[in-house]
């Protein structure tokens, strides 16, 4: 996809859902555009992803009757956010807002996707004042992979959602249950989840009887990557790191990068459109103040703090928002390979998690409340342990292990009692086997007074077992033997700290004047548009917004 312009190219670091947009932005207002891609497959973090764009007041949701506003959205957004104020840019916030629904449409009349709303799928924050119940979370319509071409084996297929079975059908069953019907059809695993990748962390094409459909955030991704691929004025070099942004003077005129065959230099305005820090020990332990033994990650490999260090070298400023409300999730060491797993098993009936002292301390079926309160600097629980019973293994096995299966030998500690599985893990004996009482007596009744488990409307719709009664999310543990498992924080490409950016995608300095020929659209970008308040969705309803403005705006076409 080459071709040739007499201006500069604009320059997008990062192959990733935000990347694609803004090439395709730009491409479409008449500028030639050169994409650099560290790794040898394009997608990035939003292709794992369960491709949730989040936009309040959508078009899509009101061509389908659903009621919402701007005024509702940022009500919404505010409450949500409250937990730091400070972290919060009100600009930006607004810009967002007022823009989102205009970027939406733009996208889907261009043919880059065609949108749906996900059904049923309530805000996370259902108690807080201007959440909506369904409407705000949009995904694509089905996209056939024959539709990337010669693009489609250097794609990335998300190993932790069942691509190819729409939303529609996992809610229905159940998340878990569309993993293990999935992984039936294609027995495979990869990063400790059903999967469509190889044991040795590898990943493949999939293919189905009579079509390739693409669904959750790889089908979002294919979907823009599909309309790209027929842009002339594109260019996408993989695995091809940059490694320096070029100036001149104050200015960032250009990029110096490792190809293939050896260094390569581009000048032109440079757009950062790469995720976030995941891979890289030293800023996790500088963002999130986790070192590896409680810290692993779901997304790919590439993600290494690129962007954030490439706008360091220019004086950038880092925003840091409060770890304790960065999207992590609880999840494991993999079963195969090197990297790390997770899923809704945390959430469903017959577990619950504990600290080292036997002790439940939040919600846990619910990731909001469990990193707020695991990393709580006055009263920190690390480590902490995911346990259940017999139960919960035979109906719903635990990441590459069926239903009824067996775990590999080492990677789960059992015992006949929930004393013994305590003394196995190192947890308090007592007082686990209090907590264990006391949690059984309130599942029998659907409810945990406690901590509010099974409370979050999102939750019990996206992660519980939709035929548990009365609560989809609660279950007694009291079916011999008992399991365990040390739970790390696992970081999905969604770091919320990082480079700081104003409402149009511009990278400012530590000064707060803008540094130019320098955007952000990616992850790589704080998430201070939102501050301490997250959904999901917001990552990348903001990316494909500020790809919208950024790309319009190097473009010569004014955003209003």
């Amino acid at each position: 996809m080459v071709g040739r312009a007499a201006q500069e190219p604009i320059i997008v670091v990062g192959a990733g859902l935000s990347g694609l947009a803004t090439a395709l932005g730009a491409a479409l207002h008449g500028r030639r555009v050169v994409v650099f891609e560290s790794a040898d497959l394009v997608g990035g973090a939003a292709a794992y992803s369960g491709g949730q764009v989040w936009c309040g007041a959508n078009p899509v949701a009101a061509r389908d009757g659903i009621e919402d506003s701007k005024q509702l959205t940022e009500r919404y957004v505010r409450a949500i956010a409250q937990a730091d104020p400070d972290a919060l840019d009100e600009k930006a916030m607004l810009r967002w807002i007022n823009t989102a629904p205009q970027a939406i449409r733009y996208w889907e009349d261009v043919g880059a996707i065609r949108w749906k709303v996900i059904p049923g799928l309530a805000d996370y924050h259902n108690e807080a004042d201007g959440a909506l119940p369904e409407g705000r979370y949009l995904t694509n319509d089905l996209v056939d992979g024959a539709e990337l071409g010669e693009w489609r084996e250097l794609m990335r297929v998300s190993p932790y959602f069942p691509v190819g079975t729409t939303y529609d059908d996992m809610l229905a069953k159940g998340r878990r249950a569309a993993y293990v019907d999935e992984a039936e059809q294609e027995r495979g695993t990869h990063a400790g989840v059903p999967a469509f990748g190889l044991a040795d962390g590898t990943e493949r094409a999939r293919t189905y009887d009579g079509g390739d459909p693409l669904t959750f955030g790889t089908g979002v991704v294919a979907s823009f990557l599909a309309r790209l691929r027929v842009e002339p004025n594109v260019e996408i070099r993989r695995s091809t790191p940059v490694t320096e942004l070029l100036r001149e003077g104050s200015a960032v005129v250009g990029v110096r990068a490792d190809g293939p065959d050896g260094p390569v230099q581009e000048r032109g305005p440079v757009v950062l459109a790469t995720s976030t820090y995941d891979w890289d020990p030293e800023l996790v332990r500088e963002m999130v103040g986790l070192d590896p033994e409680d810290f692993g990650s779901v997304a790919p490999e590439s993600l290494r703090g690129d962007g954030i260090k490439l706008a360091r070298q220019v004086g950038a400023d880092i925003a840091r928002i409060p770890a304790t409300s960065v999207p992590m999730l609880p999840g494991w060491r993999s079963q195969v390979g090197t990297g790390y797993g997770y899923g809704p098993e945390y959430a469903m009936p017959h577990s619950m998690i504990v600290d080292s002292g036997g002790n439940r301390f939040c919600n846990d079926s619910y990731w909001v409340d469990i990193v707020s309160k695991t990393l709580d600097p006055q009263d920190r629980h690390l480590p902490f342990f995911l346990v259940w019973d017999d139960q919960h293994r035979r109906k719903y096995g635990l990441a590459a292990t069926p239903p009824g299966g067996t775990y590999p030998e080492g990677w789960v500690s059992s015992a006949p009692t929930p004393r013994g599985l305590a003394e196995q893990l190192g947890i308090d004996p007592e007082r686990f086997e209090d907590t264990v009482a006391r949690f059984n007596a309130n599942a029998a009744r659907g409810v945990d007074p406690d901590f509010g488990r099974g409370t979050v409307t999102y939750v019990n719709r996206f992660a519980g077992d939709p035929d548990q009664r009365p609560c989809p999310v609660l279950g007694e543990l009291v079916q011999p033997p008992f399991h365990g498992l040390r739970l790390k924080l696992v970081g999905t490409g969604i770091g919320s700290s990082g480079v700081r950016i104003d409402g149009d995608g511009h990278v400012l300095a530590a000064g707060g004047e803008v540094i130019d020929g320098l955007h952000a659209v990616g992850s790589c970008a704080a998430l201070t548009t939102t501050g301490t308040g997250y959904n999901s969705g917001f990552a990348l309803g903001r990316g494909v917004t500020l790809a919208y403005l950024v790309s319009n705006e190097l473009g010569g076409v004014p955003t209003p």
